[in-house]
């Protein structure tokens, strides 16, 4: 037989339960998830002071709730400012849901083999939006959301799959901080309510 698979197919004496613990996961779903929620109200969607900017987060893997393959916060930008600048391996899409301005994109040159290398490309792309539309990130795009509104704020949503992060390729990189961004600073409601106040310095 090929590779002599016939003599080396009995050995090992390792002895596990892992189909029965598939059974057993699927038969414990039911009251596990009943633990868990099927409704996220906006006082549960916890406020962050981000490198990315200023997000409320819609759905988490932290937060207990049933949806096990997205996460999706609300990111606000305030008058006249930015986002911070990332990249990561997943795509990426965003829902516009007030205001207007454009997005930066650089695209990279991916290389996997044994390891993974990725080298960004010299071109940044310019994409102008406003409200209602849908913005795409490819994947492993360097990208940066600018609100053109010296006046108004900016509020997306974004939502990203968390199947890249199950499958060890969490990759993401913060390559230029959000302007807001204070570690120090706790938001809620009513320091959102100040940033979104300030009118750009034009």
């Amino acid at each position: 037989m090929a590779w002599d698979e016939s003599k080396v197919w009995q050995q090992g004496n390792e002895q596990e339960n892992f189909y029965q613990d598939l059974l057993d996961d699927a038969a414990e779903r039911p009251a596990r998830d009943a633990k868990r929620k099927k409704i996220v109200r906006p006082n549960e969607m916890p406020w962050e002071m981000s490198k990315q900017g200023l997000l409320k987060h819609l759905l988490n893997e932290q937060m207990n709730t049933r949806m096990e393959t997205v996460d999706a916060y609300m990111q606000i930008i305030p008058p006249g400012s930015k986002s911070g600048k990332h990249r990561h391996l997943a795509e990426e899409c965003l829902y516009v849901l007030e205001g207007s301005g454009y997005d930066l994109h650089q695209d990279c040159d991916v290389e996997i083999t044994d390891t993974y290398h990725w080298k960004a490309q010299d071109e940044v792309k310019r994409f102008d939006w406003q409200a209602g539309d849908v913005i795409y990130i490819p994947p492993n795009t360097i990208h940066q959301h600018v609100n053109a509104d010296p006046d108004k704020p900016v509020r997306l949503i974004s939502a990203i799959n968390r199947i890249y992060k199950y499958c060890g390729l969490n990759d993401v990189e913060q390559i230029e901080n959000a302007p807001e961004y204070d570690p120090s600073v706790k938001l809620d409601a009513e320091v959102v309510s100040q940033y979104i106040a300030r009118k750009a310095n034009v």
